[in-house]
């Protein structure tokens, strides 16, 4: 009984001591919710190594108070920062070296870290972009951080792996949401040393400061792969683009059908809208007749209707899957954008569609 007692006696010290050890440490584990004592169960009481790696982990975040890490930032960005003076864009290279390959491009108003310099080059790093720009067209020092004041923002970045954002300064309040590592939230105000406001879901919120740090953020470049993929992506909207509907009988709607079947009975049904667009980007056109008779029958344009195969496929079996691509490019459907010419693929560039390709 006597051992238990002293042995309870000892725990009840140890217990206080850790908890005026880690105060700190709580009021971190709240607003970073990562709850490290809670995880880590009876370890810190017995070990108190424990508490005292938390303690110094936490110290290190705590190194500097917020205007400290404001001060940081604004030093950082005085030396490192450059800043695109161009009009539209500015070539970033592999090397230093105007004949080099383009890596990307940094548009007006976007800005980057340098990382090193080379004669009159400058290697810089700007989001994944990092290649060498020639320094005529960059600005540095203070003319680079008046330009970054005019066009950058003050952002909050996550240290911890959760941070709560809360609706009010205080630990007691409700909170909004949470915020992952690494991401980051415009800042609005500095409220005092412990709280900062910050834009979140069309909300003001609240962030704990020992939980950020904070960095100035301006525009970055973009690599050539991603220009590549969004020009890319951007054809292809283009290329199915409804071209908005035109009013036509079912006479003219077998009509076009009938042509398609001629012209593409054997491709895809991409293929066969793409020739039933072409004949109603030219309806749409004033370089053409306004209607599909007068386009498909114009002189010397469809050579199955100057044969006379058209008009015998109109009058005998036009497929389900010809007139359903007619009513489709009638109703402003398209697969070649607003092309007005075809013809076997491989004569010239266009849009590629099975047999076809399409300008």
């Amino acid at each position: 009984m006597l051992k238990n007692r002293l042995i309870a006696t000892m725990l009840s010290l140890i217990v206080g001591l850790s908890c005026l050890l880690s105060q700190n440490v709580v009021a971190y584990a709240i607003e970073s919710a990562e709850e490290s004592l809670i995880s880590s169960g009876i370890a810190p009481i017995l070990d108190p190594s424990v508490n005292k790696e938390i303690k110094m982990e936490v110290e290190e975040k705590e190194e500097l108070n917020i205007d400290q890490k404001f001060e940081k930032e604004q030093q950082r960005i005085g030396e490192e920062l450059a800043m695109a003076d161009v009009q539209k864009a500015l070539n970033v290279r592999a090397e230093a070296d105007e004949n080099s390959e383009k890596v990307g491009l940094l548009y007006k108003d976007c800005g980057g870290t340098i990382l090193e310099r080379q004669g009159d080059w400058i290697k810089i790093k700007s989001g994944d972009v990092v290649g060498w720009a020639n320094e005529e067209y960059l600005l540095t020092g203070e003319e680079a951080q008046a330009m970054a004041d005019d066009v950058g923002n003050w952002v909050a970045s996550i240290e911890t792996d959760v941070v709560r954002v809360r609706q009010e300064p205080s630990m007691e309040a409700e909170v909004w949401g949470y915020i992952a590592r690494d991401e980051g939230l415009e800042i609005v105000e500095v409220m005092n040393d412990d709280w900062i406001s910050v834009e979140f879901e069309d909300k003001v919120g609240y962030v704990y400061t020992d939980c950020i740090n904070v960095r100035y953020h301006i525009d970055e470049g973009e690599t050539m792969a991603v220009i590549r993929a969004r020009e890319e992506a951007e054809a292809e909207r283009k290329r199915l683009q409804n071209r908005g509907r035109v009013d036509a009988s079912a006479d003219e709607t077998r009509l076009l059908g009938a042509l398609i079947y001629c012209e593409s009975g054997n491709q895809s049904y991409e293929g066969m809208l793409g020739v039933g667009a072409v004949v109603m980007n030219r309806v749409k056109s004033e370089a053409y007749p306004n209607t599909i008779h007068g386009v498909i029958y114009a002189s010397g344009q469809f050579t199955p209707a100057m044969s006379g195969k058209v008009a015998r496929a109109y009058e005998g079996n036009v497929p389900e899957a010809c007139l359903q691509a007619a009513a489709a490019a009638i109703a402003g459907e398209t697969t070649v954008g607003g092309a007005t010419h075809f013809r076997r693929a491989g004569m010239r560039e266009g849009y590629v569609l099975g047999d076809h390709v399409f300008w």
